[in-house]
């Protein structure tokens, strides 16, 4: 099992090496892998932008379908954030006084107080955030909110990351330079995603702070 998991957190050495072994069945497993880190929130650290980006990158050289991925990966990224939005519902506030060495309760307290800033934006906008997008849809469901506007959110949202990740590494994944520096690529990427957001935060704090004065 950690030989698995070592070689899933490394997907942008070893996807060449799956796609080889597995043929076909690599559909599968990346589905698998989108659904678990998106729709479990035990598994935040899955790999998620790279493993789109470079799998986009596959498609071009022809190893992969890329339609046929991205309409795949789509219908995962939906399904586990609504199968995480109805654990939510189910398990209840009762989730953030439990300690559980299973579940990073900072990250879920964190995303909370994101969450309440900016409502249902948030599933669109934790796509592009590690961590971030797998407890998102856990605090919707704790929060109860709206189940057609979650879905409305939740797919837009999915659409944008996984047809937008895939995309972007159809026309660039196999550009040398990017492909040698993936992961200082990914975390950039990342930043870009997180400043608007960081911003936004910053704003509410010196408007609020203007009207007390």
């Amino acid at each position: 099992m950690p030989e698995i998991l070592t070689m899933i957190l490394q997907i942008d050495q070893t996807l060449g090496l799956w796609v080889e072994q597995y043929g076909a069945w690599i559909y599968l497993i990346l589905f698998l892998i989108i659904f678990a880190e998106t729709g479990l929130v035990v598994f935040p650290f899955l790999p998620g932008d790279s493993l789109l980006f470079i799998a986009g990158a596959f498609g071009a050289s022809g190893m992969l379908d890329p339609v046929a991925l991205g309409a795949l990966l789509f219908v995962a990224a939906v399904l586990g954030n609504t199968v995480n939005y109805y654990i939510g519902r189910y398990i209840g506030p009762k989730v953030f006084t439990t300690e559980s060495r299973f579940l990073d309760r900072k990250a879920l307290v964190k995303t909370q107080a994101f969450y309440a800033k900016h409502g249902g934006k948030t599933l669109v906008m934790s796509r592009f955030l590690p961590v971030f997008r797998t407890f998102a849809p856990f605090v919707a469901g704790v929060g109860s909110m709206n189940q057609a506007l979650f879905q409305l959110y939740n797919t837009l949202g999915a659409f944008l990351w996984i047809v937008g990740l895939i995309t972007a590494g159809y026309f660039f994944g196999n550009v040398p330079i990017i492909k040698d520096h993936l992961n200082t690529i990914v975390l950039i990427g990342i930043g870009a995603a997180a400043v608007p957001v960081a911003g936004g935060l910053i704003w509410k704090l010196v408007r609020r702070s203007a009207e007390k004065q």
